[in-house]
């Protein structure tokens, strides 16, 4: 029974969410807003923060440089295509990207896909739970005594609540982000 094993796994479905997190908006500017974003150049498909500096330096502006001016007008339209619904200015080879203020019902849809993620990412711990569970019965049929079954399960189960309780947090912490006015 390998349980740094499962607690990695476990923390790696709590990373997940959190970086999946991280591309809601929260009508306040952050560099990994643009994260999901795309640009179409060279050929190929890259991440915007290979092509460019993505700055914040106010809570409402976030500002892009491209490394290249060839690649402005590509860059400009990925920004512009995105679903984050931002619409950039245009100076040279710098871009500003005003945050517009969230409306009720956008939070709303924010903070229902903020669950989802949490929902997606307690379904990851429990499946690392049972994963867990089956080595356990493994062992069991193999020789493991029954009252150090009974303890590894109870150790098993305390890690997948102390994890879900963790998720839970982050996604209270969120949801509050999100609806701040």
């Amino acid at each position: 029974m390998n349980f740094d094993d499962l607690s990695r796994r476990m923390q790696g479905a709590v990373t997940a969410f959190k970086s999946d997190l991280s591309g809601l908006r929260t009508g306040r500017a952050s560099a990994t807003m643009l994260d999901p974003i795309t640009v179409n150049v060279y050929g190929s498909v890259m991440p915007i923060n290979q092509l460019a500096t993505i700055n914040v330096p106010e809570p409402r502006l976030i500002t892009v440089t491209v490394w290249d001016r060839g690649t402005a007008q590509a860059v400009e339209k990925a920004i512009r295509e995105s679903s984050l619904g931002l619409n950039p200015i245009v100076e040279g080879a710098v871009f500003r990207i005003p945050i517009p203020e969230l409306n009720a019902d956008r939070r709303k849809e924010f903070v229902k896909a903020a669950h989802k993620y949490a929902e997606g990412a307690r379904v990851a711990v429990r499946h690392v739970r049972r994963d867990g569970m089956d080595s356990l019965k493994k062992s069991e049929a193999d020789g493991l005594g029954e009252d150090e079954a009974r303890r590894l399960t109870e150790k098993i189960q305390k890690l997948t609540d102390d994890t879900i309780a963790e998720i839970d947090s982050v996604l209270a912490a969120k949801e509050a982000e999100i609806l701040q006015v």
